[in-house]
């Protein structure tokens, strides 16, 4: 492509300062969003990216980025992944840029994933919230959780606070105004999701969370209903399916309502609105990576905000990136050959059976 006469021109002091300082403030507050935009500029011939929206810290304004590989057909499966909803939980965004890093180096040489890639579509929301990472703090820069900022209010009692208030942006877990809509980044996410993922036949989505309990948790809808979700039995199948293939893994399956209720959580909005478009089969988990083992092990951790929810010893830092790795690849595989392993007609029944048993009793 011919370069144009702006491509060209050399840039002015006032661009070369600004760009010197928003380097020096990702390295300071946003080394995530600098290795992100390390792996654009080293792999963007595989990946396609895209900003959805942009957010300001002070005079700073910080991209969102979402990336593509594989199969650019909306008729193909997709699995989308997604970190960095909440600030503090570093580890999510540092999981994912591991792994999509791994992918790009095996896409140079693995035929095996060149040949699967073309038949599968993945998507990478890897930093959802740079503002909120950027000072280490579980909401926006406008102090609203982005997991309680959807529309939609639980249909059962919540906890007071822990499940999402109205009442002040100081205190946690405030939704924001409730006349003022969505926050830009969960807007920006959930017009994400409809425009790319809702027209695809079938969507595995992985939202990357920590901060809770001493087991890692794969939890599906709903966070604000005890009622079972439309597809229960193919959650109930996929369950199956993980611990058939591997029967020592360390994940529990649940739905997140066993925990606790929460108004406008952003997987339980998007679900519902993909029942309605009555398009392809939509199933959303959060990994709650249990990481009150990393404060058991490291007591010293429980003096820091940000270690109750990341390792911070480097080398269980460098595990936590690794150890998820199988779960990721096995999403990939699992969206990818949908039709071996989900439930038909005839085999539903026993599979909500078997769930309501398991979950619900």
């Amino acid at each position: 492509m011919m370069a144009t006469l702006a491509d060209t021109q050399p840039a002015t002091a006032q661009e070369s300062e600004s760009k010197h300082a928003y380097s020096a403030y990702c390295r300071e507050r946003l080394p995530e969003l600098m290795r992100l935009e390390q792996l654009l500029d080293t792999y963007g011939v595989l990946l396609r990216s895209t900003v959805l929206t942009r957010v300001t810290d002070g005079d700073r304004v910080l991209p969102v980025y979402a990336l593509e590989l594989g199969c650019s057909s909306k008729d193909c499966p997709v699995v989308a992944f997604v970190g960095g909803v909440h600030g503090v939980e570093r580890i999510g965004t540092e999981i994912l840029l591991a792994f999509l890093e791994t992918l790009c180096q095996r896409l140079g040489w693995d035929q095996g994933l060149q040949q699967e890639l073309e038949k599968v579509r993945l998507v990478f929301l890897p930093l959802l919230n740079p503002v909120g990472m950027a000072h280490g703090w579980r909401a926006n820069g406008n102090g609203v959780d982005l997991m309680r900022n959807a529309p939609l209010n639980a249909r059962d009692k919540t906890a007071w606070l822990v499940g999402g208030h109205r009442l002040s942006r100081h205190l946690p877990w405030y939704r924001g105004v409730e006349t003022e809509g969505m926050e830009s980044e969960a807007d920006a996410l959930c017009r994400w999701v409809e425009q790319q993922l809702f027209p695809s036949p079938f969507t595995l989505v992985l939202d990357i969370h920590s901060g809770f309990g001493l087991r890692d948790r794969l939890w599906f809808p709903f966070a604000g209903s005890t009622e079972p979700p439309n597809h229960l039995a193919e959650f109930a199948a996929f369950n199956e399916l993980l611990n058939t293939t591997y029967p020592h893994h360390n994940y529990l399956v649940e739905p997140q309502h066993d925990h606790y209720i929460s108004h406008g959580d952003l997987w339980d909005y998007l679900y519902l609105r993909s029942i309605e478009s009555a398009k392809g089969t939509f199933l959303p988990f959060t990994l709650e990576i249990g990481s009150w083992l990393w404060v058991k092990k490291n007591p010293r951790q429980l003096v820091s905000f940000r270690g109750l929810f990341n390792p911070e010893v480097p080398h269980r830092r460098q595990r936590a990136q690794r150890r998820h790795q199988f779960l990721l690849d096995f999403l990939i595989r699992a969206s990818r050959s949908s039709d071996n392993w989900l439930p038909a007609r005839n085999r539903r029944f026993h599979y909500q059976l078997q769930a309501i048993r398991d979950w619900y009793a």
